[in-house]
């Protein structure tokens, strides 16, 4: 099996969660001397990693206002143009832009809704290098293109990005409803 260089940083970036989560709990036993040791370093690193923080939560936003005016040419600004990138949602899974462009942003958030506002929560972001991925909670309020009723959802999201050229870009998104609570509402 040959992987192109797409398929290569998705392995490196799966490997690099699996060693971030593994590690979670090894940096709670560092002692206060041992953190001391590496501090410049750290804080350099600390100080690159909150502009790539805050660059982040700004593609988000930018993602979210793609959303709500349906713009696949600020969603260009957003996601890498690939056929690599994915997209998981309820009602489906798109592969490569062309597929996100046209089924997330055109038939769906075009084709359903006259009107529609995403709103990110609650955002958190991991930067790993040159992989990045952020989780947060939405709410979204539409109306139906059918007969302008209100419709409001809430849910979760995960996405993925790779700095490309020094840019970071958005690579993958799954989200998902709400969990259901006992009394099967969403939490």
């Amino acid at each position: 099996m040959t992987l192109n260089p797409a398929g290569t940083r998705i392995i490196r970036l799966v490997l690099v969660l699996s060693m971030a989560m593994a590690c979670v709990g090894l940096t709670s036993l560092l002692s206060g001397n041992a953190a001391e040791e590496g501090s410049q370093p750290q804080a350099a690193a600390g100080a690159d990693k909150g502009a790539d923080v805050e660059a982040l939560k700004a593609l988000i936003a930018k993602y979210a206002q793609s959303i709500d005016a349906v713009d696949t040419n600020l969603a260009a600004e957003v996601w890498l143009d690939s056929p690599d990138v994915s997209f998981i949602h309820p009602l489906g899974h798109e592969h490569g832009f062309e597929q996100v462009k046209a089924n997330v942003y055109k038939r769906l958030m075009g084709g359903m809704f006259s009107e529609r506002k995403l709103s990110p929560r609650d955002i958190s972001v991991h930067v790993h290098g040159d992989s990045a991925w952020a989780e947060f909670y939405w709410d979204f309020a539409a109306k139906l293109r059918t007969d302008g009723s209100a419709v409001t959802t809430h849910g979760r999201e995960t996405q993925v990005y790779w700095k490309v050229d020094g840019r970071w870009r958005l690579v993958h998104v799954h989200y998902s409803g709400m969990p259901f609570s006992q009394n099967r509402t969403g939490f």
